[in-house]
């Protein structure tokens, strides 16, 4: 019990030092600039965002995809990882394309690239295609040679 309470403190103030040192590499690159104040307030808003709301969303979403995969019937080469690996890189990608792929901002990026926004929705789609796909077939070609060692392991 007590090993377990001095391990947390432990990592406590190792996240602490981390935050700070993060804080004093800001300071020093940004300077005195006013925008600093709100650079904390987002990044402290993202963290409370992170752990309130988007990590109960992907841990409930893992917990639904791994009672759901063992309704099917067992596998040699077990299958949730291959889920998880696509939906992960589709949904980091969504995280970071999402103005881009609703939209937003559009006038701006237009101004600042000179570019149109047309192109994400699609791009984000064929790369979730694309993961999944070879998600799929890095799980058949796995499963396929399981089987294969399997029989040779059988014959005489």
């Amino acid at each position: 019990m007590l090993r377990t309470v001095l391990g947390s403190l432990v990592r406590l103030a190792l996240v602490a030092g981390c935050a700070g040192l993060a804080w004093y590499a800001v300071t020093t690159i940004v300077g005195d600039d006013p925008s600093l104040w709100w650079m904390g307030v987002w990044f402290a808003g993202a963290i409370v965002l992170h752990d309130l709301v988007l990590f109960p969303l992907y841990a409930g979403g893992d917990r639904i995809l791994t009672l759901l995969l063992r309704v099917l019937p067992p596998t040699r080469v077990p299958l949730v990882n291959h889920v998880r690996i696509p939906v992960l890189g589709s949904g980091l990608a969504l995280l970071m394309f999402l103005p881009g792929i609703i939209r937003q901002g559009g006038a701006t990026h237009l101004a600042a690239t000179g570019l149109d926004q047309e192109p994400y929705r699609m791009r984000w789609m064929w790369l979730t295609v694309a993961l999944c796909a070879v998600s799929a077939v890095v799980w058949l070609v796995r499963t396929l040679t399981a089987r294969a060692r399997d029989t040779g392991r059988m014959a005489p």
